[in-house]
């Protein structure tokens, strides 16, 4: 092929030309195909959906434990303050002239003195004297009892306190 002689060229006729020219390569470019669009955007929606649902229903649950909180935290309020008023209550039912005094009204006495039997010797100490009834030997003051605040719930099955206040102070 390489040889020094001249080629000879030939000339093809028009219709053998066109032929040639339409069979050579040539670079095209390529056609890119399109992943299809819908199942992608769906795809993305229903995450994004589940994402707000799961937002609401989360901010749902926590409102509501908030609400729950608060309620507990209020019956917890209320509860405490019943509870001082029933112990001021009590400290009131203690007091030893209080309870003097309703033993006086039941016929109680107060004994003179006090013997004391040894148990092991049998001796005796002091002059046992019997216990005569009459007057008691004290002015006893007697504190009406306040009734337990009006706001504070009552618990079913509990009278309220202001209702126990009545019905003591009627037995004097």
């Amino acid at each position: 092929m390489s040889s020094t002689s001249p080629q000879r060229r030939t000339s093809l006729p028009r219709n053998a030309r066109a032929a040639v020219d339409r069979a050579r390569l040539s670079v095209v470019p390529r056609l890119r195909t399109r992943a299809p669009r819908v199942p992608f955007v769906t795809l993305v929606s229903l995450i994004l959906l589940a994402g707000v649902v799961g937002l609401l229903l989360f901010n749902t649950s926590m409102q509501q434990a908030s609400f729950t909180a608060s309620q507990l935290e209020d019956q917890a309020t209320s509860l405490s303050a019943r509870q001082e008023a029933l112990a001021m209550e009590l400290d009131q039912l203690r007091d030893p002239q209080r309870l003097a005094a309703q033993a006086c009204a039941l016929g109680m006495v107060v004994g003179p003195t006090a013997a004391f039997l040894d148990i092991e010797t049998g001796a005796l100490t002091g002059t046992p004297t019997p216990a005569v009834a009459g007057p008691c030997g004290f002015e006893p003051v007697v504190r009406p009892v306040r009734p337990v605040a009006e706001d504070v719930p009552v618990l079913p099955g509990q009278r309220s306190g202001a209702a126990r206040g009545r019905t003591q102070g009627s037995g004097r």
